[in-house]
């Protein structure tokens, strides 16, 4: 029992830090575009 503890916690361990390395490594940065709208303005 105590080595299925052991290895789920190494499992764990590793997870998250292939997470961080992927959250670092990876480019995740949205698209940026220039929107314009027109506006109408209510000058009564």
């Amino acid at each position: 029992m105590g080595r299925i503890i052991k290895a789920l916690f190494v499992l764990a361990i590793l997870g998250f830090i292939a997470l961080t390395g992927y959250a670092y490594l990876v480019d995740l940065t949205p698209e940026q575009s220039e929107v314009t709208k027109p506006v109408v303005l209510d000058a009564n």
